[in-house]
């Protein structure tokens, strides 16, 4: 079947097979930042944007995305580095597995809520693991991002 799915504002026509999931067809077309965690749509690191929501690619068959827009960390590159900085000041980065499906939870985080609290970003963030940072780091860094200090880094 063929799949027209928008990926970083560029029309795309994939022929996929029925059963195809959504990270196999993105790793398979180039886009390499989603990453194969659980395969159980337990740990985040496949995270894309589905129209803007943040979506479990690995658990998400291909075909259910036929016509809408997926944004993947190559679309959001300078937004995404943003983010990074914060995460990278506050200890956050070590092994960076984690990384990709969690900048851009937090850029989907972002553009819902205004100043969350450090609940609502807890909920917001639950499954993606990390298994080496503790967390601490990570939400020092999320809280200063969505604090409004956007300035380059």
């Amino acid at each position: 079947m063929i799949l027209t799915v928008t990926v970083n504002g560029e029309k795309k026509h994939w022929d996929i097979a029925p059963d195809d999931y959504l990270l196999d067809v993105l790793r398979r077309n180039g886009f390499k930042s989603p990453k194969r965690g659980c395969d159980t749509g337990s740990c985040g690191a496949c995270t894309v944007l589905l129209d803007g929501r943040p979506v479990l690619s690995c658990s998400l068959l291909a075909a259910k995305v036929q016509g809408h827009e997926v944004t993947t960390i190559e679309g959001v590159e300078e937004e995404i580095r943003i983010i990074a900085g914060y995460l990278n000041r506050e200890g956050a980065e070590q092994c960076g597995y984690c990384s990709p499906g969690l900048v851009m939870t937090v850029l989907a985080m972002n553009r819902e809520l205004s100043q969350p609290t450090e609940e609502q970003i807890r909920h917001y963030l639950t499954g993606n693991l990390c298994r080496c940072s503790g967390y601490m780091g990570q939400m020092r860094g999320i809280l200063k991002y969505m604090g409004g200090h956007h300035e380059n880094c």
